[in-house]
């Protein structure tokens, strides 16, 4: 292998959601690693990491070149922070805080051309930094994912309506803000909680869209296999360092 070369991903073997892991910080090497170990894919967290915009520019077209999928849970779900991670050439973006169905269809809009939606149109990586062509729009629009998070009471009401959008390919369960905005407190994946995600996942489902969510656990993963996720995130880099700065303190008694 050449120097600077991606390392090779190793064969795909299991079956069940694609594998995704956060990034909550500006690490290349965090995401080399992912991918030479086999995620699938990988979602940008602009929402509570410290990724500069510049930054999410150039590790989308490292990531893309990596073989991992590209998603961006953007800081707000506004305009400008959607169209910058499409324009990037991120795969799909993550709405954060979406608080009803009304807010849903407003800012999925943003993620898709007209006349599906009102995203506009800028001279980028997309575009190969020249003119689009009269089929650019509508494959833009089948190409990249727009996923709503259902967090909030209001949005978790009206799952159903949000998931028919047509502006919206598929629902993100956010379990820790939903459990808190409940009234449950700290996120345990209590049989509440799995309710709550049964009822996001049937709503996309019956809308023919995909869903995903994190998967910190076993449990929550059969969950999410048994009713066919499109993908699951079950670690970030973060969470990656500090088991593996633990296991060194552990190595001479110190852990």
């Amino acid at each position: 292998m050449s120097a600077g070369a991606a390392p090779a991903r190793p064969a795909r073997q299991r079956s069940g959601p694609r594998l995704a892991f956060w990034l909550e910080s500006t690490s290349l090497a965090a995401c080399e690693i992912a991918a030479s170990l086999g995620y699938d894919a990988v979602i940008f967290d602009i929402e509570h990491g410290v990724l500069p915009m510049e930054a999410c520019d150039y590790l989308t077209l490292c990531c893309k070149r990596l073989g991992l999928t590209v998603y961006s849970r953007i800081a707000a779900a506004d305009r400008v922070a959607i169209q910058h991670a499409l324009d990037a050439g991120a795969d799909g973006v993550v709405l954060p805080q979406i608080t009803d169905l009304a807010h849903a269809r407003a800012a999925t809009a943003f993620a898709k051309y007209p006349p599906l939606g009102s995203r506009g149109i800028g001279y980028n990586r997309t575009t190969g930094y020249g003119g689009a062509e009269a089929g650019f729009f509508a494959a833009e629009n089948r190409r990249t994912a727009c996923y709503p998070m259902i967090e909030t009471p209001g949005a978790l009401a009206e799952a159903e309506a949000i998931a028919r959008l047509e502006t919206v390919d598929g629902l993100f369960i956010g379990p820790s803000d939903l459990s808190l905005t409940r009234g449950r407190g700290p996120y345990r994946a209590t049989k509440a909680d799995f309710a709550d995600m049964a009822r996001v996942a049937e709503a996309a489902l019956a809308a023919g869209k995909s869903w995903a969510l994190p998967a910190p656990s076993r449990a929550v993963l059969d969950f999410a296999t048994e009713r066919g996720a499109s993908f699951v995130t079950v670690s970030d880099d973060l969470t990656a360092l500090r088991v593996g700065l633990a296991q060194g303190l552990a190595l001479v008694g110190k852990g």
